[in-house]
């Protein structure tokens, strides 16, 4: 879709992800009020956003990501029944409900900064409309998505509890959907903001920073990109980057660029397309 961006922002950034539900209430303000500065109708944006502190200490604690397939015996569907009638795993669905729970809360504090920006934003529940399978999208109906952009609307999706087919349960990060959504719609760019500068030639010390990653490039230093020093039951910096390049191998012209938005006004400039941070690409 010609000028579509996709942009997430970490849950790092807008949560304290080390302490349990605690959104950073005055930088969601303040990420709003950038995007909205920097958005017009024709621009089409895709909003995503991570759990966090919310999603992921309940997502470890259940071990909602790993599904049931553990739990369950071979050749049985996590899906089938007990003997009383009540479904196998009960303990795991309860934590599926309560991930469930967490991750719409934040969603709802991220729904209302955006509204107070001013921004005409719709959420979009993952959980309602996405079917996956050994921990990827299988299926999703796009329509209301794109009936939003079409709209002029900014759909918003974020990390959530996902119904597997393979393993009962599961969660999808929100890179894991801006993959699908990224090979569906083909936008021109990924933004994924968190407090992160970018990719680190010297992670843990971090004093030099890699200004751009090519196909090329990856390849000899992927073995140095650290991953996240905080809990994420979905996958740190590793995960993030190889994700990306598995997107630029498949799409033309793909670009995606990991940065902070921890200071004011990053978020605005990489949404005007100024390098700051890492850009990944061909």
């Amino acid at each position: 879709m010609t000028g579509l961006t996709l942009l997430k922002l970490g849950g790092s950034l807008i949560t304290d992800k080390d302490k349990p539900f605690t959104p950073r209430l005055d930088k969601l303000n303040a990420l709003a009020d950038e995007i909205a500065s920097s958005w017009t109708s024709d621009r089409p944006l895709i909003l995503g956003h991570g759990s966090g502190s919310f999603g992921h200490a309940a997502a470890k604690r259940y071990g909602t990501r790993d599904g049931l397939t553990p739990f369950v015996p071979a050749g049985r569907s996590p899906l089938l029944r007990s003997k009383r009638g009540e479904p196998e795993g009960g303990a795991y669905w309860k934590g599926f409900a309560e991930v469930w729970f967490q991750a719409s809360q934040l969603n709802r504090f991220v729904m209302e900064a955006l509204r107070g920006a001013g921004l005409p934003a719709v959420a979009l529940a993952p959980v309602a409309a996405v079917t996956a399978r050994d921990w990827r999208v299988s299926r999703w109906d796009l329509t209301p998505l794109r009936a939003a952009l079409d709209a002029g609307l900014v759909p918003v999706v974020y990390g959530d509890v996902i119904f597997d087919e393979a393993r009962g349960g599961t969660i999808l990060s929100t890179e894991d959907l801006f993959a699908h959504l990224a090979r569906e719609l083909r936008p021109g760019r990924i933004l994924l903001a968190g407090l992160e500068a970018g990719v680190w030639e010297d992670f843990p010390a971090r004093t030099r920073l890699v200004s751009r990653i090519s196909l090329q490039s990856y390849e000899a230093m992927r073995a140095e990109i650290g991953a996240s020093s905080s809990v994420d039951v979905t996958g740190g910096m590793s995960a993030k980057v190889g994700l990306m390049f598995e997107l630029i191998r498949e799409i033309p012209r793909l670009t995606a660029r990991i940065f902070s938005a921890e200071e004011a006004g990053n978020l605005s400039r990489a949404l005007a397309g100024e390098a700051v941070g890492t850009e990944l690409g061909a």
